[in-house]
């Protein structure tokens, strides 16, 4: 199933796509949350669907985030080993840890915001992978099994605040707009393999991203067992797992992003996102 969210002028209502065609779930699923991942949501979600009845939505849509306020949002730097090349590093030896405040998120198509002072604002297409349960202490072997599903992420970073303002990297990750999320939670059973997704992304039409899952350092099990080594990963937690090549900061010169800019990103049966890029006002 895809999970998606979706806005009107009563609030944000929760749907379901199936064979591309998009269903109203909103009077038996109130949101997507860590609640309804606590509660084996996505189990009832499917009996939901299986008794039919529901209601066929008019296109288009207004889609917001298909996650409602996740606890977390972690990210993993230098996941890739041609990323990690451009960015003229050495692979890391453990997964790199960050985290992007929950604040930043917005939705699929929503605008992102240059933020004020900023010079170097880039972009970052990257699989978001969505824990279903708690996750504490768990193996590769059983890391899988926490996963509710994938979305589509664009981990916006601006590189001064990130790299040249000393401390860590959340202050470059976390402006209001910059976690595009969407638009799709896509359940896993409807993944074959994560780790091999071909994913892109277009800065004003131009492709300037194109890679591969297949590429990662460390592939998903790995970082959720690494990361509830430290952490109690949640229902609803989102974690981002890195970007290809092709980053503005790895352009010579490099490129970053200006006002009526337009970014199109999708990932391989998770669906496609597109942002127009505005200054702060």
């Amino acid at each position: 199933m895809k999970l998606f969210r979706y806005k009107t002028e009563e609030g944000n209502k929760t749907g379901v796509s199936i064979n591309d065609a998009h269903y109203d779930v909103s009077s038996h699923i109130s949101e997507y949350d860590r609640d309804f991942f606590d509660a084996d949501g996505i189990a009832k979600l499917k009996e939901i669907v299986a008794n039919g009845g529901l209601s066929k939505l008019d296109e288009p849509l207004d889609f917001d985030a298909p996650l409602y306020r996740p606890e977390k949002i972690i990210c993993i730097g230098l996941n890739y080993s041609k990323h990690a090349a451009e960015s003229g590093m050495e692979p890391p030896k453990e997964p790199v840890v960050f985290f992007k405040s929950p604040s930043s998120l917005t939705g699929p198509f929503d605008n992102i915001i240059i933020p004020k002072n900023s010079t170097k604002t880039d972009w970052e297409v990257e699989l978001a992978v969505i824990i279903g349960k708690k996750a504490n202490y768990v193996s590769e072997e059983e890391a899988m099994d926490y996963v509710a599903g994938y979305a589509v992420h664009n981990d916006v970073s601006e590189r001064e605040f990130q790299l040249e303002r000393g401390g860590q990297w959340v202050k470059g990750k976390s402006c209001d707009s910059f976690a595009p999320l969407g638009p799709y939670l896509v359940t896993k059973d409807e993944v074959a393999d994560p780790h091999n997704l071909n994913l892109w992304l277009k800065l004003n039409g131009k492709k300037v991203q194109d890679g591969n899952t297949s590429d990662f350092i460390f592939n998903i099990p790995q970082v959720i067992s690494h990361l509830s080594q430290f952490m109690s990963l949640m229902p609803g937690d989102v974690i981002s797992t890195g970007t290809p090549e092709g980053v503005g900061l790895g352009f010579k010169p490099p490129v970053y992003l200006k006002p009526g800019d337009e970014v199109e990103l999708g990932i391989e049966g998770l669906g496609t996102a597109k942002q127009k890029v505005v200054a702060h006002s």
